[in-house]
């Protein structure tokens, strides 16, 4: 691993344990994606991290507080995260084919298919609790 790459690593630390804290598993890989849009029933929030500051710096804090409002949450919570773990965000995103690629995103899966999609161009530049209800909304039509 390259210089880069390992300073890269230490500054992602906190904007992956902001999901981890709250639940979420990382996939890191082209193979744990695969399994996991194949094997996970119900509903899977998946969440495509980035480093894409103040979009990322948004979406995080409204995906945390938004499972904290949510009626049903959903089963399964995962993340790839873009630029950082490019073979599991590749993967990932083909199993959205449907919508361009965006990060930050979040994805509402529900038994495999793709039920609802926010792109980075629905993230930034809108208040925090504006992302949050948005997600509520939908996680709650989805999930009931």
């Amino acid at each position: 691993m390259n210089a880069y790459d390992e300073y890269m690593k230490e500054i992602v630390k906190p904007m992956r344990a902001e999901l981890l804290n709250v639940g979420f598993t990382e996939l890191t890989n082209a193979e744990m994606v695969n399994e996991h849009m194949t094997q996970a029933s119900g509903t899977s929030l998946v969440v495509i991290n980035s480093v894409c500051g103040c979009a990322a710096g948004l979406a995080r804090p409204a995906v945390a507080e938004a499972l904290n409002e949510v009626t049903n949450k959903p089963e399964h919570l995962v993340t790839v995260f873009a630029g950082q773990d490019q073979e599991a965000t590749y993967q990932m995103r083909a199993y959205f084919e449907e919508v361009p690629p965006s990060s930050p995103s979040i994805a509402i899966v529900k038994d495999g298919k793709l039920a609802y999609f926010i792109p980075r161009e629905q993230i930034e530049g809108f208040p925090m609790e504006q992302i949050k209800d948005h997600l509520v909304e939908v996680l709650n039509q989805v999930t009931a």
